[in-house]
């Protein structure tokens, strides 16, 4: 993997991922390419063999007679860098906050579509199987 995923949470409509390149020398350009194709590639096969109404939300019109699937947000997006420890935990706070803020649970942890259990220590034997693995920050972090 060239990639590294600290943080993650699944919303009914949205996620928020905290992701960094594990080159030595990245072009951050291609890295998202590199890590949003693949993931917009898998979650539109999933849609199509549950035959889920999602599918058809997601399918934009770009012009006249031509659709495509559209998972990411158009444009720049929310796309930045995080360059301080304390950016980076502020991040992750924030991304496991996310359910919580809308109601959908009580507790950071409560909300199974996150990567919040891992920062509490959970071995990842007893993580949910469905969920990616958590590489934690980058090292040199903290």
């Amino acid at each position: 993997s060239r990639a590294g995923h600290p943080a993650f949470v699944f919303m009914p409509e949205h996620l928020h991922l905290l992701t960094y390149p594990t080159d030595e020398k990245p072009q951050f350009g291609k890295y998202l390419a590199r890590v949003k194709q693949p993931f917009s590639k898998q979650v539109k096969e999933i849609l199509v063999s549950n035959r889920s109404r999602l599918l058809e939300e997601l399918t934009v019109r770009e012009r006249p007679g031509k659709t495509c699937f559209r998972f990411w947000q158009e444009g720049p997006g929310h796309d930045r860098n995080l360059n301080t420890a304390k950016t980076i935990t502020h991040s992750i706070d924030y991304i496991h906050e996310n359910p919580v803020r809308r109601g959908l649970c009580r507790m950071p942890i409560d909300w199974k579509w996150s990567s919040a259990r891992y920062y509490l220590g959970v071995p990842p034997r007893q993580q949910d199987p469905d969920l990616p693995w958590i590489h934690g920050p980058p090292p040199g972090t903290f």
